[in-house]
């Protein structure tokens, strides 16, 4: 077989079984990522009871774990090459849950550390993963809403594991374990494993045209099965196979430029959001609310994020998407600082539900914006340097708001925030590629879909 034509006869499928199922497995691994990446910020207060550990401590173990998140990050791009998307998905799922698990289990601060620093290695990688697992199996016109929705159920995680924090922390001094063992259920999407599909573009990628056919051709019988016979796809274009992208890739102008510019949004997007969500638990108890009330108010706004994803998902496929990040981190900026500036409860409540509601649609925006301006040679390495080096700047993001609550007050660190989520939205609109033009021109027969916006 000299072409497999995976892109184009991947685009003219309607959505069916198929993408239903993927959807739920993407959505379930999302929902404990989701859920494990907030288990040590709502333990924290709870330890800092118990073992007594410092503020500076709780940024030390916050910034080690994003540490660990650039080195899954990096890996995951890597062997998402080698081993393949659907393949490296069970993996690092796996990963992050089986050390998650281990973390129910520490005995001391040093032990916890290890065990975040594994965990969250193992959180970034299969967030990158699933990333380009979802932007290479759904039809270019959909696959914007589609990873939306696998964020709208999955982004549930964070607020049902707020809650479980609130409900368990203060049963006694060992609950704050099953936490972690909460987070450690991902292990379970070893259950859909037949279930998915590895991503033909990636078996075509390499060359094995004959691979990326038998997978087409089992999606497209179940696809004609449910909505009868299907359009003939555009004709392919010849590229050539890609066996694995050298690091030097990223330094071509088609690679370099997009790269620059997703490290800066997830660079902003990483210190704007965990600078929030790490530590809104620990500050309220230290500015005098108890950790229950403390626990609780943080559960409560949480429950925006999945109306953040929903919301995004209305508006990535009709807008552009560049202009829709632009908004949604401004109003993340605006809310963010009248969190900071209120000791109201209400007022926490209803700022820190904005917050989250906006922050979620914005990282699902994001999810699909990242890849599409990559071509398939450049997609796994290019998502999982830029993901990566914004997961790493959050080192730096603890200790600066550590720095700045000891320094200066509760609501510098606000200030901080804020300024972090313009930068962002600024350097969007004025260096951001329209992605919207390009997809809607894939929709065209006989054109090529997988390009870079210029």
């Amino acid at each position: 077989m000299q072409h497999a034509n995976a892109l184009n006869r991947l685009d003219r499928l309607p959505v069916s079984r198929f993408h239903k199922v993927t959807l739920l497995a993407v959505s379930f691994a999302y929902f404990f990522e989701f859920a494990d990446i907030n288990t040590f910020a709502t333990t924290a207060p709870k330890l800092v009871d118990l073992w007594g550990i410092s503020v500076n401590q709780v940024a030390y173990v916050t910034s080690l774990s994003f540490v660990g998140m650039f080195f899954g990050s990096i890996v995951a791009g890597t062997v998402a090459d080698r081993l393949g998307r659907k393949r490296t998905l069970m993996l690092t799922t796996l990963f992050f849950g089986v050390f998650s698990f281990a973390s129910a289990f520490s005995w001391d601060l040093l032990s916890l550390t290890v065990f975040r620093v594994l965990t969250s290695a193992g959180l970034a990688a299969m967030t990158v993963v699933a990333v380009i697992y979802v932007n290479e199996m759904y039809p270019s016109a959909v696959r914007g809403k589609y990873q939306a929705y696998a964020i709208v159920i999955g982004i549930c995680g964070t607020p049902v594991t707020n809650l479980v924090a609130s409900g368990v922390v203060p049963l006694a001094d060992w609950t704050w374990r099953l936490v972690y063992l909460w987070g450690s259920l991902g292990i379970l999407l070893v259950l859909f494993t037949r279930h998915l599909k590895e991503s033909p573009r990636w078996h075509e990628s390499r060359g094995d045209h004959a691979s990326a056919d038998a997978v087409l051709r089992e999606i497209e019988a179940g696809a004609a099965a449910e909505h009868g016979p299907l359009a003939e796809p555009a004709p392919p274009i010849a590229e050539e196979p890609v066996t694995k992208a050298p690091l030097r890739l990223l330094l071509q102008r088609k690679y370099l430029y997009p790269t620059l510019l997703l490290t800066v949004v997830w660079v902003t997007q990483t210190i704007g959001f965990f600078g929030y969500s790490s530590w809104a638990p620990t500050l309220l108890a230290k500015e005098g609310f108890s950790v229950e009330k403390s626990v609780f108010y943080v559960a409560l706004t949480t429950v925006g994020a999945p109306l953040g994803s929903y919301l995004a998902a209305l508006v990535t496929d009709r807008f552009e998407r560049k202009w829709c990040l632009v908004a949604f981190g401004t109003l993340i900026a605006v809310c963010g600082l009248l969190y900071g500036l209120t000791f109201d409860p209400v007022l926490i409540i209803v700022f820190g539900f904005l917050v989250n509601l906006f922050e979620r649609g914005y990282t699902a925006l994001g999810y699909a914006y990242s890849p599409e301006l990559f071509d398939t040679r450049g997609r796994s390495l290019g998502t999982s340097v830029s993901y990566g080096l914004g997961r790493l700047s959050n080192a730096a993001g603890p200790l600066i708001v550590a720095a700045l609550y000891n320094g200066h007050g509760y609501q510098s660190v606000f200030y901080f925030i804020a300024g972090t989520w313009l930068f962002g939205a600024i350097a969007l609109s004025v260096f951001g590629p329209r992605t919207r033009p390009a997809r809607t021109a894939t929709a065209a027969p006989g054109r090529e879909q997988d390009t870079v916006p210029g």
